[in-house]
């Protein structure tokens, strides 16, 4: 018995695919772009990985280590024209939230700069002194 099923499209069902004359055929890269999943939060995975980058609380030392400090600092001005190599610790802010981190920086110092609070290295580095909370290098070993 042969049915014959009457459907809407059945005339053009079994025609070769057109291509056209004056459009290009779309790229894959294009093509695949439209199944591109849909941001329906957009900037959320932002927010979710800044909320979880962790930083460090500023640490606040006391008068006596701020002495101790000072007195490093005017010893590396007598020194400041041997060019000694000097590692610095200190606190950079965060931008977006509290807190910061520390770093640890080593370069040659090129300038104390008392007005503007700052030691600049010859790298053109700044380092504001009120956020440093250690300095060491060889000029600061003292031998008995």
């Amino acid at each position: 018995m042969n049915l014959k099923y009457d459907h809407k499209y059945d005339d053009i069902i079994n025609k070769p695919h057109h291509k056209s004359k004056t459009h290009p055929p779309m790229s894959l890269y294009a093509r695949s772009s439209q199944f591109a999943p849909f941001a329906a939060l957009t900037g959320y995975e932002d927010l979710v990985t800044e909320t979880a980058r962790e930083v460090s609380e500023r640490i606040e030392i006391d008068d006596e280590f701020k002495k101790i400090l000072d007195g490093k600092i005017q010893l590396l001005s007598e020194k400041i024209k041997n060019k000694p190599e000097i590692i610095f610790t200190y606190f950079i802010p965060d931008s977006t939230k509290n807190g910061g981190a520390y770093v640890n920086t080593t370069g040659v110092v090129k300038k104390i700069d008392l007005y503007n609070q700052t030691i600049i290295l010859e790298d053109k580095t700044q380092i504001p002194i009120n956020e440093i909370i250690d300095i060491s290098g060889e000029i600061f070993k003292f031998t008995i």
